[in-house]
Order: structure tokens, then sequence, then C-alpha cells
């Protein structure tokens, strides 16, 4: 696990139960950028984390501090099983833990899963917005090539950037 740098946090699959602090951190994160979750359009994923991540073969985490509140989310969902594709989505740290090396390790935590799982390439969307994270993919190795899509599942319209990572599958 590459979570030893965090011993004062625990890591734990995500449950049901876990989806009113789940929604409020993500909304927070949101919010930064003048949105809200949409438990009815995009964000309809969180109305059943059980069912939309693990039951479909993925895996989705949260990471709590010492007051059991979650700060941090990530997840790997199977996009096509045969041809070794998957997808990351709900990256999303508490503010004051960004640049503290925790994305890093969520992110190695998924790419990690994602290989072990047998994927070979990992493809996502990112709100354009996230320009922060987008250097952070960038010096993860994640590729882009500045295709763009137009969204209007939110408050507000808005777009995002494409993203892929090929990976080679443990055996």
């Amino acid at each position: 696990m590459p979570f030893s740098d965090f011993p004062e946090l625990s890591f734990h699959p995500a449950l049901n139960t876990d989806q009113d602090q789940i929604v409020k951190l993500i909304d927070k994160c949101y919010q930064e950028y003048g949105d809200r979750v949409i438990l009815q359009g995009d964000d309809s994923d969180l109305l059943d984390i059980e069912r939309n991540y693990r039951k479909l073969n993925g895996e989705f985490i949260v990471v709590r501090n010492e007051n059991k509140t979650i700060i941090g989310t990530h997840a790997v969902v199977p996009v096509d099983q045969e041809s070794g594709l998957c997808t990351f989505r709900r990256l999303y740290l508490d503010t004051e833990l960004r640049g503290t090396g925790l994305g890093k390790s969520l992110m190695m935590w998924a790419i990690d899963w994602a290989r072990k799982a047998g994927f070979r390439r990992v493809e996502f969307w990112s709100d354009t917005r996230f320009t922060r994270a987008h250097t952070f993919f960038s010096k993860l190795g994640f590729q882009t090539t500045g295709e763009k899509r137009d969204m209007d599942d939110g408050i507000q319209p808005y777009s995002e950037f494409f993203f892929w990572l090929d990976i080679t599958p443990n055996n």
C-alpha cells in the first residue's frame, strides 16, 4: 500500500453509509469553482457507491483522518474488461491536503490496483478548470491531446479534457 507516509490517516473501501461524507467532500471541492454536486446528474454514481463501483468489479476508497472524517477519495471503474480499459473517478482531497503527496499516493494506489486487476490502459476526463490537477496528472505520466468535451449536467455548463495512461498489467 502506498500510504505508509500517512500513518495518521486510514484508508478503506467506500460503503453506501459513507455517502453523506463523500458528497460533502466533493461538493466542497466543486464549490471552489462555483459548482455543486448534482445527484440527479453526473454525480448519480454516489447514490449507490457499492453497486456503481465494487459490483462492477471496480473499487472506490476513502481516506479518513483521526476524527474518522472522510478527507479524500479515489475510484477505479472498468470500462471494457476484455480490452483492458478502465477509468479513474472521484480523486478528491480536502483543500489542506493538496500538495502533501497524498494525491500521488491515491493515484499510485489506483494505478497499482488497475494493474493487478489486469487493466492495460486508464482513460478519464477532468474538468478544464482543474488546472493544478492537470499539472499533477502530467507529472505522473498521463497524456492528453487537449481533446475537450462540453458538459451541461452541473449547476453551470463546463468542459473537460481527456487524459490517458498506458499501463502494463501484473501477470
